[in-house]
């Protein structure tokens, strides 16, 4: 029952969705995760995934990546047990039809329990929520890559950078022509916007820093200007020595 309940919620919140009402779309799914089993981590997944995309059309970054790593840490779990369950399916995207089968049995090949079709199918089953995983996985990468890169900062920037290339390495059946393109741009232009980021954010450092030392040696008639301080172009890092 509690299942059935989150499923009729969850579609409620896809109309709401596909009728960009996003915040109204956010509240209904949170009740449809009220109504799963806390073990159910696939139907976790797909509706945090669901919740970083209205996050994203909020334009709500911070959110957005909240979401989108829930579920993915929701689809780590599940890997560890993938090779056991069955072909269970539940729709990720907002509008699309549920035909969930929540079988979770394990697969076993015992010829004196089950013939040999039977068997096939549960293999067939477990292969289907294989990739039903790596898709989920693929779209909630997608919608934290660009969650990241849109919040900014140079942790945000290197933690974009890395989806992505997480990204690129799925099979190309995983990711659609549109979303392939603009991982390949993201490769290209993150880069000099990483460097860019940490150079600001270094810069900004050091001046605070400078700020709290000349506090701190102003009783003794010294300031950081008595200070020289040199950057090492190979580590990136700072030396400090007196001024003559």
């Amino acid at each position: 029952a509690l299942l059935s309940d989150s499923h009729a919620e969850k579609a409620a919140a896809n109309e709401l969705f596909k009728s960009a009402q996003y915040s109204q779309a956010i509240s209904t799914y949170d009740r449809a995760l009220a109504s799963v089993p806390n073990y159910l981590e696939y139907e976790i997944a797909v509706l945090k995934a669901n919740i970083a995309a209205c996050h994203l059309k909020l334009s709500d970054w911070k959110a957005a990546i909240d979401e989108a790593t829930k579920s993915l840490e929701a689809l780590d779990r599940l890997d560890a047990v993938a090779t056991s369950t069955g072909g269970a399916k539940a729709e990720d995207d907002p509008g699309a039809s549920d035909t969930a089968n929540n079988d979770e049995g394990c697969i076993e090949l015992a010829e004196d329990e089950e013939d040999e079709g039977q068997a096939l199918e549960k293999i067939a089953r477990d292969d289907r929520r294989k990739d039903d995983i790596r898709r989920i996985r693929a779209k909630a990468l997608m919608r934290r890559a660009r969650a990241r890169s849109e919040q900014g900062g140079w942790a945000n920037l290197q933690g974009a950078l890395e989806d992505y290339q997480s990204l690129s390495s799925l099979p190309s059946s995983l990711l659609p022509s549109s979303d392939t393109k603009i991982v390949d741009a993201a490769l290209r232009t993150l880069p000099p916007r990483i460097n860019a980021a940490k150079e600001r954010e270094m810069g900004e450092m050091m001046g605070k820093l400078k700020e709290l030392g000349n506090g701190i040696l102003k009783p003794f008639g010294l300031s950081t200007d008595s200070f020289k301080f040199e950057k090492d172009e190979k580590t990136g890092g700072y030396t400090m020595g007196m001024n003559n």
